[in-house]
Formats: C-alpha cells, sequence, structure tokens
C-alpha cells in the first residue's frame, strides 16, 4: 500500500467502501516548515491538523486581550457606576447573582450544542460571534446607560430608576457573555490545533490576557474627565466605553479570522456518522468504526478529532448519543456520571476561582479602607472620601501588576513544566496565591500590598491554562485507550465543549458563592480585611485537594 507522507496528511474511506482516493486536510499557507514536523501519519481516518504559525495563534488569542481589556474595565468602575446611579446597598449582591447563576444553568447546554452545531462557519465561531455582540451591547449599556436615561427622561425620580435598571442590565449581560465565551474559545483553539499547538495556543492566551488586563487597568487608572478627549466625547465613561468597543471589535474580528474552522456535517453514506468537512470534502473526519490496524502503520497516540470533539460513536456503539443534542436532564446526568479526574478538576476549579473573585471583587475597597483608611461612606467633598478614592486609585495599579505578572507568569511556566508538570505547577500557583494573600491580610501596607500583588498574576495565569491544559491531556490518554480498545466507561468519548462548559460553570458557581457568603462574612466581621484572608484559606484548601486528590 501507499505509505502517507508528511507533506499530505490524509483520511481514509469509510471501512467496507472502496478506497479511490486519500483526501488531504487543507493546511495554512505559508512555508512547508511551518508544518512539517508535526505531521505524523493519520491513521484510520482520524487526522491531526497541521501545524499552526505563531502569527495564526496570536490572532486567535488576541481575542482574550480584548475580553481582558473589558473584563478590566468594568472591574474598575463597577461600583463608581452603579453607586452614582443610585443602586441601594441591598441590591447590589443582585447584581453578582443574576449572570452567574444564569451561566450556571445555560453554560453546559449551549457547550454540548456546540460541539453538535452544523453552521457552514464551524461549530464555535457562531456562538463566538453572539456571545461578543452581547458582550458589546452590556458593554455600551454599563457605561452609557446614565447618559442615555438622562438624555431620554426629564423626572427625577423616573430617571433614577430607569437608570438603575440600565445599568444593571447592561452589566448583567456583560458579565454573562463575558463568562459564556470561554468555552467556545478554547474548544475553538483544541478543534482546530495539534496537541503541540494546543500548548503553544494556551501559553498565547495566558501572555495576551495579561497583557489585555494590564491595559485595561491602565485606562481605568487615567483620569480622562479633564482631557481633550473627555471634554469632546462628554464624560470619563465615554472616553472609557471608546477605547473599550474599540478594542473589543478589532480583537474580536482578528480572533473570528484566524484559523479555518471546519463546519460539522453528517456523513449519509457511513450510517450517519459524524465528520469535520470542509465544502469541497477535503478536510479531515472520522469514521463510524475503525478498521483492524495495519502492521506497516503505527497508530498514533492522539487523534485531534476525538480529543477536540469526542462526538463519533465508538464501534461498539452503534446508535450512541452522537446522533443527537443532549436535553439538561440528560447533560446534568452526564456531568454528575464524569469520570473521577474530571470531577477532581472541576472541584479544584472551583476552590481557585472562590479564592481568585474572593480577591479581586473587592481588593480595591480594601486598599480604600483598610490600606489608606479610608470611608466610602462619608461625604464626597470630606478628606475620607477623598483618600479612599485615592486608595481605589492605587488599588487599579497594584491590578494592573497583577494583569503584567499574570503575562509575565505564562513564560516561567514553560520553564517550569518539565520539570515540575501540570499538577505541579497547579499546587505551586495555588500555593503563591494563597501565601500572599495571607501575608497581605497580616500585614496591610502599600509597598508590601503592592509588591504581592505579583502573586494575583500566578494564581490568574494558572487557573486560565493549567485546567484547560489538563483537559487536553485527559483527552488524549482516553483516546490511547480507545486505541487500545478499551470498554471502560471512563474512556467513552467525550465532548471538549461540555468539559470546557463543565469548568466555566465552576467559574459561576464560585461567583455565586463569593456574592451569596461573603457580604455576609463582611458584615459578621466588620472589616474587608476578612476578604483577603478568606481568599487565603480557600486557596491553601486548594492546595491539599489538588496534593491529595488531581
Amino acid at each position: 500500500m501507499t505509505l502517507l507522507t508528511e507533506d499530505q496528511p490524509c483520511r481514509f474511506s469509510a471501512p467496507g467502501s472502496p478506497l479511490a482516493s486519500m483526501e488531504h486536510y487543507p493546511v495554512d499557507s505559508g512555508p512547508k516548515e511551518d508544518y512539517l514536523d508535526c505531521m505524523e501519519p493519520a491513521v484510520f481516518g482520524a487526522v491531526e491538523p497541521p501545524k499552526r504559525s505563531r502569527g495564526r495563534l496570536i490572532m486567535h488569542g488576541m481575542v482574550m486581550f480584548g475580553r481582558e481589556f473589558c473584563y478590566a474595565v468594568e472591574a474598575a468602575f463597577v461600583t463608581p457606576v452603579l453607586l452614582s446611579v443610585g443602586l441601594p446597598k441591598r441590591l447590589y449582591s443582585l447584581v453578582w447573582f443574576i449572570s452567574p447563576v444564569l451561566g450556571f444553568i445555560l453554560q453546559p447546554v449551549i457547550g454540548s450544542a456546540s460541539d453538535y452545531c452544523r453552521s457552514p462557519w464551524g461549530r464555535r465561531r457562531p456562538y463566538i460571534l453572539l456571545l461578543g455582540i452581547m458582550m458589546l451591547g452590556g458593554l455600551t449599556l454599563f457605561l452609557n446607560g446614565d447618559a442615555v436615561t438622562s438624555a431620554i427622561l426629564e423626572d427625577r425620580n423616573v430617571k433614577r430608576t430607569w437608570a438603575i435598571v440600565v445599568v444593571m442590565f447592561g452589566v448583567v449581560m456583560f458579565d454573562f457573555a463575558a463568562d459564556f465565551i470561554d468555552g467556545p474559545i478554547k474548544a475553538y483553539l483544541f478543534d482546530v490545533c495539534s496537541h503541540r499547538d494546543k500548548e503553544r495556543g494556551l501559553h498565547y492566551h495566558a501572555l495576551l490576557t495579561g497583557l489585555g488586563g494590564a491595559c485595561g487597568y491602565l485606562i481605568g487608572a487615567m483620569d480622562w474627565g479633564h482631557s481633550a478627549l473627555g471634554v469632546m466625547l462628554g464624560s470619563e465613561y465615554q472616553v472609557i466605553y471608546f477605547f473599550s468597543s474599540l478594542t473589543w471589535g478589532i480583537f474580536l474580528t482578528m480572533h473570528l479570522f484566524s484559523i479555518p474552522e471546519k463546519p460539522l456535517m453528517i456523513d449519509h453514506s457511513s450510517d450517519s456518522s459524524l465528520l469535520l468537512e470542509d465544502p469541497h470534502h477535503n478536510g479531515y473526519g472520522t469514521v463510524y468504526k475503525e478498521p483492524p490496524p495495519l502492521p506497516e502503520m503505527r497508530q498514533r497516540s492522539f487523534s485531534a478529532l476525538s480529543e477536540a470533539n469526542a462526538v463519533t460513536p465508538s464501534a461498539k456503539q452503534p446508535n450512541s448519543e452522537g446522533q443527537k443534542r443532549m436535553t439538561l436532564k440528560s447533560l446534568l446526568s452526564a456531568m454528575i456520571s464524569m469520570p473521577s479526574h474530571y470531577r477532581c478538576l472541576c472541584v479544584s476549579h472551583l476552590l481557585g476561582w472562590t479564592a481568585f473573585l474572593c480577591n479581586m471583587l473587592f481588593f480595591t475597597d480594601f486598599m480604600g479602607q483598610i490600606v489608606y483608611k479610608g470611608n466610602p461612606y462619608a461625604e464626597h467633598n470630606s478628606t475620607s472620601y477623598a483618600t479612599y478614592e485615592r486608595g481605589v486609585e492605587v488599588g487599579c495599579w497594584g491590578l494592573c501588576i497583577n494583569a503584567v505578572s499574570s503575562a509575565l507568569y505564562s513564560y516561567v511556566q514553560r520553564l517550569l513544566l518539565p520539570y515540575i508538570g501540570l499538577k505541579g505547577l497547579y499546587f505551586l500557583g495555588y500555593f503563591m496565591f494563597g501565601l500572599g494573600t495571607g501575608l497581605i491580610g497580616l500585614f496591610p501596607n502599600i509597598v508590601a500590598t503592592l509588591t504581592l500583588c505579583s502573586v494575583f498574576g500566578v494564581m490568574s495565569s494558572t487557573l486560565y491554562t493549567i485546567p484547560f491544559n489538563l483537559i487536553s491531556e485527559y483527552h488524549k490518554a482516553e483516546e490511547e485507550q480507545r486505541k487500545l480498545g478499551s470498554d471502560e466507561p471512563a474512556v467513552e468519548s467525550r465532548g471538549t465543549g461540555m468539559d470546557c462548559a463543565a469548568l466555566t460553570c465552576m467559574v459561576q458557581l464560585a461567583q455565586v458563592i463569593v456574592g451569596a457568603g461573603l457580604g455576609a462574612l463582611v458584615n459578621l466581621a466588620g472589616s474587608v480585611i476578612v476578604v483577603v484572608l478568606s481568599a487565603s484559606t480557600v486557596s491553601l484548601i486548594g492546595c491539599l485537594f489538588i496534593a491529595l486528590f488531581m
């Protein structure tokens, strides 16, 4: 038989059909050496995508820059905007409740649905585009709601009520879409990249996430109200909106056109097996059953399609759920019955995000009240309130340090990975964050606090990369077991969309826990210093969980 070459990766026809030709997987245009080193022989219909150029991966990761830029703007201004429109204190926690509750319910449903989406534009990008538009809409209402209602309405009480409604709706919509979009973005990366490129892509994601956050916090730390741009656009919030919407629109567009995504189609000639093909049928796909191994060809240890999508039924499941969409009930059942290593990963991710959000959502308030000893409830023309505002501004600079350290640590991770592995990096991130926040709580002075803000970036980079790298490794190991013919339920195909969604659900659940419990804890303790101490405690508990159960 003709052996496959590295220059021309291809896939086999379905078993039982005549082998007329081998269809080639379309590769990125560019130098030949850009993809030769990853083109090992493909076996039995499962072809690993070509190596992606650095430019393509950076374009793909630019969406994380834009997303984190907008996130930073929201983190810096959500409290001032909500307070400026007159939101009652008793409703403040409601803002953080609505979005994560909706996300926790809908995230896995949408994640699973994207595994089966047959849009001509691909499976993930339609969801990314829709959620990107929702993010822009939420940002528009959040930063411009007060100005719009003031221009339309004249009655002061009515204007105040509608301003609160519009701004709250914008915050909820933005949070919902920004949290939701992470799952499809990661699944999109997994779909179109080889295993090696997934690691490179996640590295660029972490790097650009840190840079985006740094730029967003810098924009928020500047006084735009008295600048020429502020005078021209009307207010500081309009200037912030201009930069945020422009950044998000450009980088979202770059992301959507970064790497071609193949649509999911049904091959009616092979007993309803699911394929990933382009309109000209020269894409890659999987077949319904795998033929017996051929002696002169070694099997791949990893199938990119099975790892990324895991939607093709195995040979021993002729009419499994690959042919139907999951309902909410069946999806929740699948999540509950997930293999133990996935469940442990979700629990550790929940602990990590709970600790991280405890600190990040209230850090500027902690700087203003504890470090600078200001009073947010004092008269706005008082020295105490001015001191609090100064603390909030310095807190924004601290969060900027966090973002820069996140970008730098993404490089350090690559250096440490060969020595301590993914589990070691996971443990190290949680331990450094727990230790750093504990020291901030015990010694709340300006220099120590700003210096230790760098450990926030270590945790941020860890949460954005390591869990998804572990998912990739889990799918790779399961594919190896399937190649060996394992009958264990733990190695049945699982959709990456659902697994990424399950992880993102933990972020929303962490927001619910923080929103429900931290406010009551602060009221009980009488000081926001309990915020950083809680973050430290939960993070160290996460360390123990990783060490014992991961």
